[in-house]
């Protein structure tokens, strides 16, 4: 069997006309007669869309009117599964292929209906030029016009000479017809949604640049000294961290900025080999990034620690009135409001009866 379609191969190849292609593929372009699709290059080879969508498209566009292509009904017929095909429907959506609306059946029952266009940008350059309805005015009705007494000779002989017709106006030529599908489209459709934008980037997505290594502010020479003591170290508690002294000159900056913000060597050691992915394959990258991420802040000082000075509350003393000894607040001896009330009404009377 494997022979034959190689041999039918090689007589097919032998027949295609002009100079084949030194690379890539080389096409053996049968004509169909029957069960076939036409599907449009903007689709095919379309920069944003991605196989999935690609392939579930044609296989939307190949189906009879009226198959339901919900995603169930997709998963059933295709392979894939119904995560996939659902992003797939979102990228077909966010490009304009595929369109999805609710429509209200007799009674209260609403259904999903699905719309598919094999061509998006087409059907919006057609909605662009199709004219805008005109109110065509109402013509107002012909009155008859009075014609002149015939005379006696003209009426007797009966042979007046009949008035030349007017020219109707040319008729205007009949506007292109629309496809109903496509009128259809026209009204229903929305506008279209925002881009699809997914929520994991693809493989070949840039990654971001690393942010650089911690450099202390000066870099002396004991700072310098137990880094390196701490990072040679470090293959005593943990075998798998035995560095080369070329990674190690690369990690004594970070490990220096940790010992000048007050950092403990034991912490410093705990922090980098403690709780290590499983398998371990890159020690000295894994070593960048925690001194990197996990570097703590400087420590406050004295003054950054010393508590705000709180605002002073004055408070009022109490007070014995000197007349009915009750207590009262203010800053001095005297007496309370009553009391003060009562001395100001008995000087009024006093001033009055004067």
């Amino acid at each position: 069997m494997d022979t034959q379609q190689n041999t039918a191969l090689t007589r097919a190849l032998a027949e295609v006309p002009g100079p084949l292609p030194t690379s890539g593929v080389i096409h053996i372009a049968i004509p169909h007669t029957d069960r076939f699709t036409i599907v449009g290059n903007h689709l095919a080879q379309h920069p944003d869309l991605s196989c999935t969508a690609v392939g579930l498209a044609v296989r939307i566009q190949s189906l009879p009117q009226g198959t339901e292509i919900s995603i169930k009904a997709l998963t059933a017929r295709c392979q894939e599964g119904e995560k996939r095909i659902a992003a797939a429907l979102r990228e077909l959506e966010a490009h304009g292929y595929l369109q999805r609306f609710r429509h209200r059946l007799p009674g209260e029952k609403v259904a999903t209906r699905t719309l598919f266009c094999n061509q998006p940008a087409a059907l919006v350059r057609l909605r662009s030029q199709m004219p805008s309805p005109v109110p065509v005015p109402e013509q107002p009705q012909a009155q008859p016009q009075a014609h002149a007494p015939q005379s006696e000779a003209e009426s007797e002989s009966g042979s007046g000479v009949e008035p030349e017709p007017e020219p109707e106006p040319a008729p205007l030529p009949p506007a292109p017809p629309v496809p109903a599908v496509l009128l259809t489209v026209a009204t229903v459709a929305s506008p279209p949604p925002p881009p699809f934008v997914p929520l994991v980037p693809p493989p070949t997505a840039p990654k971001p640049p690393r942010p650089p290594l911690p450099r202390p502010g000066t870099l002396t020479p004991e700072l310098d000294r137990a880094a390196t003591a701490l990072l040679s170290d470090l293959r005593r508690h943990a075998p798998r961290f035995t560095l080369s002294e070329g990674d190690i000159r690369q990690l004594v900056p970070p490990v220096a900025t940790w010992l000048e913000r007050d950092a403990h060597p034991d912490t410093i050691r705990r922090t980098l080999i403690e709780d290590l992915p499983q398998p371990l394959r890159h020690p000295v990258k894994l070593l960048k990034h925690r001194l990197t991420a996990l570097l703590p802040p400087p420590l406050p000082g004295a003054c950054d620690l010393a508590a705000p000075a709180r605002p002073r509350i004055v408070v009022t003393p109490f007070q014995t009135c000197d007349d009915c000894d009750r207590a009262f607040r203010s800053p001095a001896p005297g007496h309370c409001r009553d009391c003060r009330e009562t001395r100001e009404h008995r000087g009024e009377d006093v001033r009055t009866a004067a």
